[in-house]
């Protein structure tokens, strides 16, 4: 018998009973769904670590007073820490700019501190406003949707410029025209010198909501660069080839500007993308295992339904399958017809979960985290539901190739 012939009669027998082939499917779907969701999802996440956390690819690193993945393991570590490391200077900047040779760029930045910010009626509370040097921007590759950010003359001069998140930006000119606008921070008068691209929001939380001003400018206003308002540096290799030369440059500048010896530990953390997707993969990698298991036990849950009603439907047919046996039907066709229906419901409940993952995928990025739906998870998603319809068509498809035509005739 030709495959187009069995796959018509597999179709045929679906249509023959919409009810029970929808609700056969609805395991098979909602399994699938799941499965490509969670895998999307979990891409998605990845991509923004490696994108936006660790900047991977831009051959950036960061110096901080703590590192984050071992100094803040438990209240001891922190203790420990804090006796040992003492916060970031611009001094210990300037000397790390002066001696480098491998390092392309070094920018420095203050963690934010929240203020109110007025422009003529409207009043924002709690704006996240850090300072920065001029080259910042490039190095965190900061996309600029109107004007620009600092020079190096107006971090030098304490200039009351400022740099806006589009969401600030749209908050504090509904009307537009930002761009060289007045704007007060904590009473004090900025001029607006650029806005930046819109990111977003990432887990919920906006992503456009900072205001950037010159780092001089932030220490004279906001007042030292301590505790809250501390530093942390931002460097660049000069390629891909020379990052770790640049690592290990910074961490040894570091240590001779701190005059550390050969035993004694450093009091300071250089933090790399590697080390970032590194403490991902530790703290997230079980997590992502378990919920991609999860929804996985449904597609195994759909399996089982299809084989429980294939084996109903081969009962059924009893007398079908000894009329097609007594015409010269063989136990190949038969066991054909049988398996090749199975296949055919768990494809098509297969399709639908994917394109219910698209929607949900879509409804997921715009409100929640950006979703990634890859040829890939496509692929494994539909590969997998065919060859669960395999496994779950085999047994009834052999039961029905093994009746005995007499017998099945007889039978009402």
């Amino acid at each position: 018998m030709k495959f187009s012939e069995t796959l018509k009669l597999a179709l045929a027998a679906i249509r023959a009973h919409k009810l029970r082939s929808a609700l056969t499917l609805l395991g098979m779907i909602i399994g699938v769904t799941a499965v490509v969701v969670v895998v999307s999802m979990i891409q998605g996440f990845n991509t923004y670590v490696d994108e936006k956390i660790a900047n991977i690819g831009s051959k950036t690193f960061s110096i901080y007073r703590f590192d984050f993945f071992n100094d803040f393991k438990n209240t001891d570590t922190l203790a420990a820490a804090q006796r040992r490391n003492t916060p970031l200077t611009l001094e210990e900047f300037d000397f790390l700019r002066a001696r480098a040779q491998v390092i392309d760029q070094l920018g420095a930045q203050t963690f934010p501190s929240r203020a109110e910010v007025k422009r003529s009626s409207v009043t924002l509370q709690a704006v996240m406003v850090s300072g920065t040097t001029a080259n910042i921007a490039e190095i965190t590759n900061t996309d600029i949707a109107d004007g620009r950010y600092f020079t190096d003359a107006e971090t030098d001069a304490a200039t009351r410029v400022c740099f806006l998140g589009s969401d600030i930006a749209d908050k504090l000119f509904p009307s537009g025209g930002a761009l060289n606008g007045e704007i007060y921070i904590r009473g004090v008068p900025y001029r607006v010198i650029g806005v930046a691209v819109e990111e977003g929001t990432i887990f919920g939380q906006p992503q456009d909501t900072y205001i950037n001003v010159p780092l001089k400018t932030f220490a004279r206003n906001f007042g030292p660069l301590i505790n809250q308002r501390s530093l942390y540096f931002v460097g660049k290799a000069r390629s891909d080839e020379l990052f770790d030369d640049a690592v290990e440059e910074a961490r040894s500048l570091m240590r001779v500007k701190r005059r550390l010896t050969g035993s004694e530990k450093d009091n300071f953390a250089v933090i790399t993308p590697d080390a970032v997707t590194g403490l991902r993969d530790r703290i997230f990698g079980p997590i992502f295992i378990v919920a991609i298991a999860v929804p996985g036990i449904a597609l195994v849950v759909g399996g089982i339904v299809i084989m429980n009603i294939m084996l109903v439907s081969v009962t059924e047919r009893t007398k079908e399958i000894g009329i097609r046996k007594a015409l010269g039907a063989r136990r190949g066709d038969i066991l054909k017809q049988f398996l090749v229906e199975a296949i055919t419901l768990s494809a098509i409940g297969g399709a639908i979960g994917v394109f219910l993952a698209w929607i949900i995928g879509l409804a997921i990025s715009h409100f929640f985290l950006q979703t990634r739906l890859s040829t890939v998870a496509i692929i494994v998603a539909v590969t997998v539901s065919g060859g669960i319809g395999v496994l779950s068509g085999i047994f009834p498809a052999w039961k029905a190739a093994r009746l005995d035509p007499i017998e099945a005739l007889r039978a009402d």
